[in-house]
Formats: C-alpha cells, structure tokens, sequence
C-alpha cells in the first residue's frame, strides 16, 4: 500500500509511519517543517501544495493527523485541503479527530452524538469533521482520548514538568477521558487505511480516569510519589475546557482487530 501520513513528525504520526513502514508500504511522511528528517515538508494551510504532493505520489491511502490545537486553519482548513485531494484523486481517507468535539456528560458519547463543542479546539476539529464528510463521504474520521505510550507523549512530559517542578499548574480531577496507547491508535489508524470502513469511529482506552489520575499513574512510572502530583478542579476556572468525555468502544470492538488495551498494561510496558 502507498501510504501519505500528514503529520508525521508528531507522536501518532511519526508512530504511524514507523509502524507502517515495519509492515511493508511504501510510505510518505510529512512535516511543516523541512528540518524534520525523513520526511517530506508540506504546509496543510496551502491547498495548492497538498494538492501538488498527493498528485506527486498518488497514495493508495491517506491518513491525516496534522493539527494544531491553537490553529484553526491547520487544523480545520488543513483537514479541508488534504480531504479534496484525497477524494480527487480516488485515495482512501483515515481522519483523526478528538473527544475535544464534545461538551462533556457523565455518559459515554456514541458515533451517533452530534459534536457539541465549547472550545475553539473542539470547534475547530468540529469543522474539520464536517468537512472531511461533506468532501469525501467514504472517509473514516476517528475520535480519539489523550495520547499515551511513553515520555515522548505530551501528557507524560506535562505529568514530569508539575511533578519535577519544571511549571506551574495543576491536573484535573474532574476532567475525565479515555487515554489510548500510540501504539494502539497508530495499528488501529493502519488497520482502517488499509480496509473500508466508512463513518466516524471512537478509538480510545477503554478506562476512564481523570487527568490527575493519570498523572499519579504515570508518575509512579518513574518512582515520583502521588503527593508530587499537583491536583486542582477545572470548574474553578474559566474555559476550561469540557468536564467528563468518555467514549463509547461497541463499535470499535466490533470493526477492530487492534485491541485497545487497558491504562495499566499501557503502562506497564513503558
């Protein structure tokens, strides 16, 4: 399979491409820098530079994973650019989106809950979704939990810079998700480039543990005592950002042969 992954000097995509490579395809990583060794540059915000690169190398299948969380256009407009090449030229889509598209409610969100986002990051991967269907039906657009795996995740380096004293701040106790091992999402993202499922799909851990929880466990990785991790509430502080998103994995079970694998065994293998 001639594979394009956007994105691909960030955790899940650069995890991708190295997974993808072991495997056998002929793969093609991009950056939006031209430092990043290995891979090709792209700016995701220039539709005539995406459309140049996927004509270049008609991929069999294109997985996008470049986002940024402050950016609307990479991460809205970007989805936009790489999703009409996709389609134009015939390839398989895989889009990764975020739990960041909901509001936040005790019970799990299906496939079927509309986004209802209350940030401009969750607004703006709203977007994206919405595009990526418009523009190519058959994509498969995959919503998922923070990324965990290693201390090359932002959620492990954010735990060891509170828990080392390197910043300020605090992880929350009532912001809930689905932590999803790079492993895991990367071998499930493959899976579906390589298959035909077409909709939006949740993939993510099945555990659901708040930030501080996660903290503490992530931290006992490197022997830190749970006392080290600083813990504060989200609903003292204003746009925040949503409270408890968990998602429902029915139909990720049941389309998946990658298994999603509990927090401690994640963990575990650090």
């Amino acid at each position: 399979m001639r594979l394009l992954v956007t994105g691909g000097s960030g955790y899940t995509g650069g995890r991708l491409v190295a997974l993808a490579r072991a495997a056998g395809h002929d793969v093609t990583g991009t950056s939006h820098s031209a430092r990043a060794e290995g891979l090709v540059p792209v700016d995701v915000r220039d539709r005539a530079a995406v459309d140049r690169l996927v004509d270049e190398l008609r991929p069999d299948a294109v997985v996008h994973t470049a986002y940024v969380q402050g950016d609307w256009h990479v991460t809205a407009s970007g989805a936009a650019h790489v999703a009409a090449a996709a389609a134009r030229t015939g390839a398989r889509l895989v889009h990764v989106s975020s739990d960041a598209v909901y509001a936040g409610r005790p019970q799990p969100y299906t496939e079927a809950d509309p986004p209802s986002p209350v940030y401009p990051y969750g607004a703006a991967k709203a977007a994206a979704e919405t595009v990526v269907a418009t523009v190519h039906p058959a994509a498969a657009i995959v919503r998922t939990s923070l990324i965990v795996g290693d201390d090359d995740s932002k959620q492990h380096q954010l735990v060891l810079d509170f828990a080392l004293g390197r910043r300020t701040g605090v992880l929350f106790t009532d912001q809930v998700r689905q932590p999803v091992s790079v492993d895991d999402l990367a071998a499930a993202l493959l899976e579906l480039a390589a298959g035909d499922f077409r909709g939006v799909l949740h993939v993510a851990g099945p555990d659901a543990v708040s930030r501080h929880e996660l903290g503490v466990l992530v931290a006992a990785r490197h022997g830190i005592p749970a006392d080290r991790v600083p813990a504060g509430r989200s609903a003292e502080l204003v746009a925040a950002g949503p409270q408890e998103v968990r998602l429902d994995l029915t139909l990720a079970r049941a389309v998946l042969r990658t298994r999603l694998r509990p927090l401690d065994e994640v963990l575990a293998a650090v």
